[in-house]
């Protein structure tokens, strides 16, 4: 299996069982920005505990790891459970959303993306990776997030710079903003 096989069968699951889904992470940079090499895949969902069975079992144990009770937590508590395909080496981190004014404007912004013929998946709008990007180099000071933004940038001059620049005071990752968007004016000008 590839990694656009588990994204499109995840998204087909989740749109199945009727699941708002939108892809983040490291795909959506790729998908927006420059290509790097991943081995996972980031969704961010609204997960009802109505549905936790019938969603664990469209991953069947002798294909996937996946704990029922792991499922549950991550709503319960609005963190993050992952799938495992063992075979591949591959995995889904599933990020169950809080209802948070930026987690509404992300799924109300979120678009239809191509991911191979006849195959489209819903992806994060670019300025809502960015920003999620700066929160986690924020949290976790790598570098590589920087680098994703700015392959986006470069790659997608047309963003809304205002709604970044807004949830960016909101978030407390302004400063982190400036510094990238200078870095991204230095780069365009060499």
């Amino acid at each position: 299996m590839e990694l656009h096989d588990l994204l499109r069968h995840f998204a087909k699951v989740l749109e199945r069982l009727g699941i708002p889904y939108l892809v983040t992470g490291s795909m959506a940079t790729i998908a927006y920005g420059e290509p790097r090499f991943t081995r996972d895949i980031d969704v961010v969902v609204r997960l009802s505990p109505q549905i936790v069975g019938l969603f664990c079992k469209q991953f069947p144990p002798e294909e996937y790891y996946l704990s029922e009770g792991m499922v549950q937590d991550a709503i319960d508590h609005s963190t993050q459970f992952n799938i495992l395909h063992p075979s591949s080496g591959l995995k889904v981190d599933v990020i169950v959303a809080d209802d948070s004014e930026f987690n509404r404007s992300r799924f109300e912004r979120s678009r239809k993306l191509e991911v191979s013929p006849g195959n489209e998946v819903v992806f994060a709008a670019p300025e809502d990776v960015i920003l999620k990007k700066l929160e986690y180099y924020r949290e976790g000071g790598s570098d590589k997030h920087l680098r994703d933004v700015l392959g986006v940038l470069r790659i997608m001059p047309s963003l809304n710079h205002d709604y970044i620049s807004t949830w960016a005071a909101k978030l407390e990752v302004e400063d982190i903003w400036r510094t990238v968007l200078t870095a991204s004016r230095t780069d365009q000008g060499s």
